[in-house]
């Protein structure tokens, strides 16, 4: 299983989990959820619903993803499989990201 937490604006918003069967869960953390100054990180992971669950990498995260050259980079850089988007994103998307979203591997 590999993890990250989800910031926003640089405060832990949540946590992101890739199982072991290769399966997503992304959960808000209850400091996040209580708090109704706190918006949803984004509008396809609404705050109203705890947990999601995929069998894919969620869009949101999955947009947040390098692509070309830059893609190309990471993987060659850090020996990650360009078919592994989790991977990418716990490099990729721990500094240079678009929008108030980081991730950072625990």
């Amino acid at each position: 299983m590999r993890v990250a937490n989800i910031l926003y604006k640089g405060k832990k918003a949540g946590i992101l989990s890739q199982l072991d069967n290769g399966s997503f869960h992304f959960s808000y953390i209850q400091d996040w959820l209580s708090d109704d100054s706190k918006p949803s990180i984004s509008l396809t992971l609404p705050k109203n619903q705890i947990e999601f669950e995929s069998e894919s990498l969620f869009p949101f995260f999955y947009h947040l993803l390098p692509e070309g050259v830059n893609k190309r980079m990471i993987c060659k850089t850090y020996k990650i499989d360009e078919d592994d988007a989790f991977g990418i994103l716990l490099k990729a998307s721990k500094i240079d990201t678009i929008g108030a979203v980081t991730i950072e591997r625990v």
